[in-house]
């Protein structure tokens, strides 16, 4: 019988940083701790490798949860290559550039009461429906600008509304040039608003128009990274684009709260990806269980922590 190091007990200093606890964890390097150490070991050797293209795969509640400026500034540092995202991210990112806001609320409270003062409630985030209305006007305006450039794909309409906000995920990419694909765009606002719009104007979305730009960076790419946070459709449309190609993603990281042995993709390992060639047999991958909105900014951080030692 084979074992390895021996299990370290965890100690917490007081001004200890970020980077200094998540090695203490690789150092105790049970369950999850052990596996959100090497996942920083993993997000580390992907940011330093200058010839891999960093694919980020966001999906679940992360801007209404304040997730967004996360993947916002990691954008601007040059850490993203190519974001796929729920709509929903996207329409909650556009919502906070317009200076609305989400609020702490109360995930026990009364829904019915909600709803009678006009208040959505996800989980324990409030967001009022002043809110949609501002956004409402400001898509709207949006797609009358773009009628000239129809058709368009669904990446060009999320790079136009950056290009016309001040700050957020989407403002950032448009900046930095940085692709923003959302495959089930229709399964948000922002795909109500299209469609409210196209029923009193000539306009055509492509909606798989997004396809070819995906693939030719997934062909030209000398290696490939993966960040996911979440599962769903961001992580197969990710994962697909490479399927495509001669060889796998390279390192692949997965922050889920979701079980494998429910046969959900969100839930399912990185490992079962080899399965389908879309890690590549010598990838270096690890999925950490747990909520994403503690297991995000601790990766984060310390791998940013190192990068600027």
């Amino acid at each position: 019988m084979e074992w390895g190091e021996p299990v370290r007990q965890l100690h917490v200093t007081p001004g200890m940083s970020v980077g200094e606890l998540v090695r203490e964890m690789g150092r105790a390097g049970a369950y999850n701790a052990g596996a959100l150490h090497r996942a920083a070991s993993i997000y580390e050797q992907m940011l330093r490798d200058q010839e891999a293209t960093r694919f980020f795969g966001l999906a679940g509640a992360m801007v209404p949860a304040g997730m967004g400026g996360i993947v916002s500034d990691l954008i601007d540092q040059g850490y993203i290559d190519v974001l796929v995202s729920t709509g929903a991210n996207c329409v909650h990112d556009v919502i906070e550039a317009l200076g609305c806001h989400h609020y702490h609320g109360n995930a026990s409270g009364s829904d019915v009461e909600l709803r009678k003062l006009a208040i959505n409630r996800i989980y324990d985030v409030y967001l009022p429906d002043a809110a949609f209305s501002r956004f409402e006007e400001f898509v709207q305006g949006t797609l009358e600008d773009l009628l000239r450039e129809s058709p368009f794909t669904i990446a060009g309409l999320l790079r136009s509304l950056g290009e016309r906000l001040p700050s957020g995920i989407l403002a950032t990419a448009a900046k930095r040039k940085v692709p923003v694909f959302s495959p089930a765009f229709q399964d948000s606002m922002l795909g109500l608003q299209y469609w409210l719009f196209s029923q009193n104007h000539r306009v055509t979305l492509d909606a798989t128009g997004d396809m070819k730009d995906l693939l030719d960076r997934c062909f030209s790419a000398k290696r490939a990274g993966a960040l996911f946070v979440g599962g769903g459709v961001p992580k197969n449309f990710i994962l697909q684009g490479m399927l495509l190609t001669p060889r796998g993603f390279d390192y692949a990281i997965q922050l889920t709260g979701d079980r494998p042995d429910l046969g959900g993709l969100s839930g399912a390992t990185l490992d079962e990806a080899r399965s389908w060639g879309k890690l590549s047999e010598e990838a270096v991958s690890v999925t950490v269980y747990g909520d994403a909105t503690i297991t995000l900014p601790l990766l984060v951080a310390a791998v940013l922590e190192r990068m600027n030692t």
